[in-house]
């Protein structure tokens, strides 16, 4: 009756982790030789590692990423120009505390949306905030929050996310107010956030996406100048990987 009135206070008070596990040293014989120090430190232990995993189950789910990518699960035998040196420096997650950009460029299938939703999955392992949103998306959000009134606090909860991914930018030139959000979004995030933007086009062609020459000159200042750049080539990995199953299943 003890145990159970103290399990139940355990759970009240939000310490599910420690009371499982006090459970698991209830079951076990090998417990009993152990100090008290001892046990009472494995139920702390317990209880911490529960906490960070539901926090980053929390993380995980409110970034939205696209794909389930992880660091781990990288592709680097494919000839596309990926240096495992700098993913490695980047999954330390050093650029995010430092409010450094990411910007990834390639042609379509290499893999650019894949290493961006890993960045912020790594993110998101070290406790850190991220979001997805494919550009478009984010142009006809911004546009909503314009009409109902809530601009301004949309700008806001974009700002404070520490890993902004914007995926798909210039599948088609920008019109004035698409590029003008994209400034806010940029501006806002400028030095106290990291943004991951992913591209068909060479960073050379931006200006001709956006449009406007100033607003132009604004973005890529903002983006361009403190941002690593990774630019993908070779071969779609979609391909590539349904001519291995094509092969696969042949042999």
């Amino acid at each position: 009756m003890l145990n159970e009135q103290t399990f139940e206070k355990l759970y009240t008070m939000k310490l599910a982790g420690m009371a499982e596990a006090m459970k698991d040293q209830m079951a076990r014989s090998d417990m009993d030789g152990l100090a008290f120090e001892e046990r009472f430190g494995m139920l702390v232990d317990a209880q911490f590692l529960w906490k960070e995993n539901k926090r980053m189950k929390r993380l995980l789910e409110s970034a939205k990423l696209k794909l389930p990518a992880s660091m781990e699960d990288v592709d680097y035998r494919a000839p596309r120009g990926l240096d495992k040196s700098v993913m490695l420096s980047l999954g330390t997650c050093e650029w995010i505390r430092r409010h450094r950009n990411i910007i990834i460029t390639g042609p379509t299938g290499v893999g650019k949306t894949y290493l961006a939703c890993a960045l912020a999955h790594k993110a998101c392992r070290e406790g850190l905030g991220a979001f997805y949103i494919r550009s478009p998306k984010l142009y006809y959000t911004l546009s909503i929050a314009r009409a109902d009134g809530s601009y301004a606090r949309a700008l806001s909860k974009l700002a404070r996310i520490p890993v902004l991914i914007l995926d798909d930018l210039g599948l088609a030139a920008l019109n004035d107010p698409e590029r003008r959000d994209l400034l806010e979004v940029i501006e806002d995030r400028h030095g106290c956030a990291s943004t991951i933007i992913t591209s068909q086009l060479p960073v050379e062609h931006w200006h001709e996406i956006i449009g406007d020459p100033t607003i132009a000159d604004a973005l890529l200042d903002r983006l361009v100048h403190n941002a690593h750049r990774i630019h993908l080539k070779g071969q779609s990995m979609r391909k590539r990987k349904a001519s291995l199953t094509s092969m696969e299943e042949t042999v």
